[in-house]
């Protein structure tokens, strides 16, 4: 895996080993920002969210384009190690908070992020309930953009948003939502 864009473009991401993380695909990756980028122009200054961040891809790319702090939150012990390691590897530690937990342990917000990426694993229908659920605990603005990847042929519905693409790419399906408007 690659970096796609900005700042550290064509960087190497390590990937943790074994099956249990299932990396974004570069070609995924690239056309969930593309989505992005058409809707809110630039990540420039932006904080982000990476939840089930895995190797931490999305929310270093999103650092790359500009974004000037990510959370990441990843429970599996292995793929801590490894976002840990690449954000090192970018030298991105004071930009970044890493949280070695379950996305759905996550307690209040104390700030809402511009941009949630949630990336569970695939047909286990985590993404809305997790998003769900941290809506409730105020972690999503009414100008948040969400992005929830599933597997081609998985869809989503969370009460109180609005579904605003869908985009199927390789393996992958990726929906982008908003809070719904009162």
């Amino acid at each position: 895996m690659r970096i796609i864009a900005g700042e550290w473009r064509g960087r190497r991401v390590a990937a943790p080993d074994g099956d249990t993380t299932r990396p974004t695909a570069d070609r995924t990756r690239e056309t969930l920002f593309s989505m992005l980028v058409s809707r809110i122009g630039s990540f420039e200054g932006l904080s982000v969210a990476d939840l089930f961040a895995g190797s931490g891809a999305l929310g270093l790319e999103a650092l790359s384009r500009g974004a000037a702090q990510a959370l990441f939150v990843e429970q599996d012990a292995a793929a801590v190690r490894t976002l840990r390691a690449n954000i090192a590897a970018f030298d991105a530690q004071a930009k970044c908070d890493v949280r070695a937990a379950s996305v759905m342990g996550l307690g209040p917000a104390k700030s809402q992020p511009d941009i949630v990426f949630m990336d569970p694993p695939y047909g286990t229908g985590a993404g809305p309930v997790a998003l769900d659920k941290l809506n409730r605990l105020g972690w999503i603005a009414s100008s948040t953009w969400v992005s929830i990847e599933t597997a081609k042929g998985e869809d989503v519905a969370v009460k109180g948003f609005t579904i605003e693409a869908t985009r199927d790419s390789g393996k992958a399906r990726l929906h982008l939502l908003r809070p719904a408007a009162d």
